[in-house]
């Protein structure tokens, strides 16, 4: 009752506010060098938990920068792996992660964007986005699709929109053990969505078919799990998740 009272008396964006706000007031509590933040390159004796109603993330959370498992993860390997934080790249950022795009603050060639405008600095239906073919070096699309209603519509904009060469990163909650996505149409209320999917607005959960989903003769598909790249003692301290959030679909445009 009280939650639903503060969310209808208490606009959105000074929720966001106060929530980063009381994030970095724990962040004073939890000193340590268990865990360490490769985004905000902090160490903390733990990181906070993350939890939907369903289950509960342990150390999910960096306290210092709100960082994910997944952000943390793609962080990674767009800094190791690719070019994009070098020159100025064109670069479409749907549902912005704060503690990512802190990192293209200075691109001049950087759009954030979100269908909320309280998310981002420019609001892009992702099914609709207003810029010219071939525009974008990089795009990057974490966890956005699966709460997308049309999908095909919006892969193909995401594909349009991207220059020859150009490379979508593309990340999703996933069933790695399913061999189809699941998707229920007669699925409706946030509680049904919650039990079947795992989130309360999602319209499917991927499973080992997304690759089909987003083939297309114009893109060349890369299925890249980082985690493989670290040690178990790093996996754990960075926290970088259990593989049903962080898969990185390489997306280049031929």
């Amino acid at each position: 009752m009280i939650k639903k009272v503060y969310r209808r008396l208490v606009p959105e964006k000074l929720r966001l506010k106060v929530h980063i706000e009381l994030r970095k007031l724990k962040s004073i509590f939890l000193a340590g060098n268990t865990y360490y933040c490769p985004c905000c390159e902090k160490s903390f004796s733990r990181f906070l938990p993350k939890g939907n109603g369903l289950e509960t993330r342990p150390n999910a959370v960096c306290p210092g920068c709100g960082s994910l498992e997944r952000s943390r993860l793609l962080y990674l390997y767009l800094k190791n792996e690719t070019r994009i934080f070098q020159d100025q790249p064109a670069i479409l950022h749907f549902a912005p992660e704060d503690a990512l795009k802190k990192f293209f603050k200075d691109h001049l060639n950087y759009i954030d964007a979100d269908i909320n405008p309280n998310l981002a600095t420019h609001r892009v239906d992702i099914t609709e986005i207003p810029f010219p073919d071939a525009y974008f070096d990089f795009i990057i699309c974490s966890h956005v699709l699966g709460h997308i209603p049309d999908e095909q519509k919006a892969v193909s904009e995401l594909y349009r929109v991207l220059r020859s060469g150009g490379t979508l990163f593309l990340l999703s909650l996933m069933e790695p053990q399913a061999a189809k996505t699941k998707e229920d149409e007669t699925l409706k209320t946030p509680e049904q969505k919650l039990a079947a999917y795992g989130e309360k607005d999602l319209m499917r959960l991927y499973g080992n078919d997304l690759a089909e989903r987003l083939q297309s003769p114009d893109v060349q598909i890369e299925i890249i799990d980082y985690r493989t790249r670290f040690s178990a003692e790093e996996r754990q301290r960075f926290s970088l998740g259990d593989g049903k959030r962080e898969l990185i679909y390489k997306i280049t445009r031929v």
